[in-house]
């Protein structure tokens, strides 16, 4: 099982979301975050609108997702088809556990 975690911009969630229930992965959880990374955020006017301030940190939003590893390679194709700036990570699972259920694994996925 592979636990896939990309960094992307709000814009881009829903279609993320829509392409990958296509291909049947079932859960996909959405935090929202804030960071720095390469791209620079948007100046914001301060005071009474003369002078413009740049944040440090921006919202971003990490999509994560369970998938076995057999679906890796399609899942990342996925992310960067519908998203055109952020980071995607990938880490093994050495196990997985349904709460409800007590299944393990890729049935709990």
């Amino acid at each position: 099982m592979i636990r896939i975690d990309a960094i992307v911009p709000q814009n881009d969630i829903r279609a993320i979301s829509d392409a990958l229930k296509k291909i049947d992965v079932g859960g996909i959880t959405i935090m929202k975050v804030r960071g720095r990374g390469k791209t620079i955020g948007h100046a914001l006017h301060a005071g009474k609108g003369t002078e413009t301030f740049i944040p440090e940190f921006t919202d971003k939003y990490i999509v994560t997702v369970i998938v076995v590893e057999k679906d890796e390679n399609e899942v990342v194709s996925i992310i960067r088809g519908n998203t055109k700036i952020g980071k995607i990570f990938m880490y093994k699972l050495s196990r997985a556990v349904d709460i409800a259920t007590g299944e393990e694994n890729e049935k709990a996925i």
